[in-house]
């Protein structure tokens, strides 16, 4: 009597077969990718778009109608009041340099220090402007780790100028000591424009060896954007280069020592 043969087990209902989950699998793998390569080009051109826009917004007006190109086109232009408002605020810093526009700008400021509440503002954002764009500065620029709500937990703070002379005084009458006290300031994940500042003994901070750039990547993407060693980097790359070109390029860089020999 022959063996008798037990079927094959079928699948159960419903669940997708192995060649269906493989085809979806990479279904995914394509979809991702392609959010990866798109999604950071689009946001950036639409930040970019909505730049020029705004700058174009407001220098445009102030350009009479019949000096635009857009006036004469059957089109408008973008980037052009952005090109405007280049060539103008080079034009002011290379005036001011000079004498004359020197005196022109003291007599301008002079009239803002004599106006109520316009003054103090004027003053308050020219001290910004200062310090975070002055060549010199060293605000803003270095990166550290403070104990941070707690003790053992440490958070990412850009440290940014010393204590004033008041400030440094009343915390050594408070604190009874005399310590460097220095100006941190703690970005909040992952909008790094908003956080908190307070002052801190220099001696508490542990300052970090990585740019601003990479700090503030790391603290928008909630730490998934590790820092990035430039030279390691760049020897992984040359790594992969030779296990890709192999013995070729072995070959290639040892023909010339053998017709020197």
């Amino acid at each position: 009597m022959a063996p008798t043969l037990s079927p094959i087990p079928e699948a159960p209902d419903g669940a997708p077969s192995k060649k269906r989950v493989s085809a979806r699998g990479r279904l995914r793998t394509y979809f991702l990718t392609g959010i990866i390569v798109a999604g950071p080009l689009a946001i950036t051109i639409y930040i970019t778009w909505w730049f020029i826009a705004l700058i174009d917004g407001w220098v445009k007006p102030l350009v009479p109608a019949s000096y635009l190109p857009d006036h004469y086109l059957p089109f408008s232009i973008p980037g052009l009041g952005l090109v405007i408002a280049f060539v103008a605020v080079t034009l002011l810093g290379f005036l001011t340099a000079n004498l004359v526009g020197r005196s022109v700008v003291e007599f301008g400021e002079v009239l803002l220090a004599r106006t109520p509440v316009i003054s103090g503002l004027y003053r308050g954002l020219r001290q910004i402007f200062e310090t975070l764009f002055s060549a010199n500065g060293t605000s803003f620029r270095t990166v550290g780790l403070v104990e941070f709500p707690v003790k053992g937990t440490w958070s990412v703070v850009f440290l940014s100028a010393p204590a004033a002379t008041e400030v440094r005084d009343a915390l050594h009458a408070k604190e009874g000591g005399a310590h460097d006290y220095v100006g941190v300031f703690l970005p909040c994940a992952p909008n790094p424009t908003t956080g908190f500042f307070f002052y801190l003994p220099r001696s508490e901070i542990v300052e970090v060896a990585i740019s601003v750039d990479d700090a503030a990547k790391l603290v928008m993407s909630a730490g998934v954007i590790q820092p990035e060693d430039p030279q390691a980097r760049l020897n992984a790359m040359a790594a992969s280069l030779r296990q890709t070109q192999g013995p070729d390029m072995e070959k290639a860089r040892r023909e010339p020592a053998r017709q020197d020999g």
